[in-house]
């Protein structure tokens, strides 16, 4: 939306609560004190009525917020707890595109976020003053097929990629991938967030969000926030703003470290384990997919079978100690694919990602801005909306 359109978007919102203002005592900054009712419940915290209010401080909601401050929209960001620390903190970082497991229906979606990184991290680390290295640029996929059009490695490729790589199950081929460490991102992109002019608001779960005719009331614990648009970008927990059959999906991951000359500097990765190097000797290892509601517990035997998993593909890390071990909790839809969607007046979605929502988060915030500034989306969004699951009983 162009400044002058958000101009009148904001002059709306002024309208809508002029009333406020003649019952409301305003403080000399020109918002309003937190009131309450006579139970003790929250009546009003004005904010100055942010265009666009987003639910889920994660990569998702964080990234569409960066793509619509930048022609003028003032946005505001709520996060249960902080911001990029669940399901994007959790995650391998791998910028898998090309990764064969992945739907084809995610490919164009994938290629327009790939096409969008460099200049997305760029922009995070300039707002943030954080670097976020590129720890690998290669991936040896394996495959118990080798998909059409692609050249497999020999055995001696593969070992000089990959030493004492397990081959023996395996068809292996070479991406040209780059991934990056997760919690390098999770450090950058709250602070690069604050930087660009975002409202962060963590530990302040969104509790219900009405529609309205100039709309949205956003309510919390600490008030209501009006604002222009709402989008729900909360992951797993997508399904407490819209009835929509996303659900979380627990992964256990590891972090290793192995000393000594033997090191890998690609990515290995089969459909049972991926083991993506760190630098240093520290190689991430995952993940395990689990239907387990929103337990977060590490289970010793399910870390213990990842790494196990891991050793057999790559027989060094049998010299590695498991350093750190965490859990995520990705945001699965029925389908497996995001829901991305115009769901009423004034409201809009994105969610759904499972296991790729590093991939696609800048093309997902890149779409979903041009979306709500009311321009047409650049990619074909009609796999994702949800009206794919119009059939499909929705439990809370």
């Amino acid at each position: 939306m162009r400044a002058a359109q958000v101009a009148v978007r904001r002059d709306r919102h002024a309208q809508r609560h002029q009333s406020h203002r003649n019952s409301i005592q305003w403080n000399a900054a020109g918002t309003i004190p937190l009131q309450s009712h006579a139970d003790g419940r929250p009546t009003i915290e004005a904010m100055g009525f942010p265009d666009t209010a987003i639910a889920g401080g994660g990569l998702i909601g964080l990234a569409t917020a960066l793509e619509l401050v930048a022609p003028g929209y003032k946005v505001t960001v709520f996060d249960r707890n902080e911001a990029m620390s669940e399901a994007s903190r959790a995650a391998a970082g791998m910028l898998a595109g090309n990764d064969p497991d992945n739907p084809p229906e995610l490919r164009k979606l994938a290629q327009l976020s790939l096409r969008l990184y460099p200049a997305f991290l760029a922009r995070v680390e300039e707002l943030s003053g954080i670097k976020i290295p590129i720890r690998t640029t290669q991936t040896v996929q394996g495959s118990r097929r080798l998909p059409a059009g692609v050249q497999a490695l020999s055995d001696s490729e593969v070992r000089a990629l990959a030493p004492q790589a397990a081959i023996a199950d395996w068809h292996f081929f070479l991406l040209e991938e780059q991934s990056f460490d997760a919690w390098d991102l999770a450090e950058a992109l709250p602070a690069a967030a604050r930087a660009a002019g975002i409202e962060v608001r963590e530990h302040t779960p969104v509790q219900t969000v009405r529609t309205v005719p100039q709309g949205v009331d956003v309510h919390t614990a600490t008030g209501v926030v009006s604002a222009g648009t709402f989008i729900n970008c909360a992951g797993a927990w997508s399904s407490e703003f819209d009835p929509l059959p996303v659900a979380p999906r627990k992964g256990h991951m590891l972090t290793a470290m192995l000393p000594g000359p033997c090191q890998m500097h690609c990515v290995l990765r089969t459909p049972r384990v991926y083991i993506v190097p760190r630098g240093g000797g520290r190689y991430t290892v995952g993940p395990t997919v689990e239907d387990a509601g929103f337990d977060k517990q590490v289970l010793k035997e399910h870390i213990q079978e990842l790494f196990h998993r891991a050793v057999e593909l790559w027989a060094p890390l049998r010299d590695a100690r498991i350093e750190e071990s965490w859990t995520g909790l990705r945001p699965g839809s029925e389908d497996g694919l995001p829901i991305l969607d115009h769901t009423e007046p004034n409201r809009w979605v994105a969610t759904g990602h499972y296991k790729n929502g590093i991939l696609l988060g800048p093309g997902t915030a890149r779409v979903m801005s041009q979306w709500i500034q009311e321009n047409q989306p650049e990619l074909d969004l009609s796999p994702f909306r949800a009206a794919r699951f119009a059939n499909t009983p929705v439990s809370f």
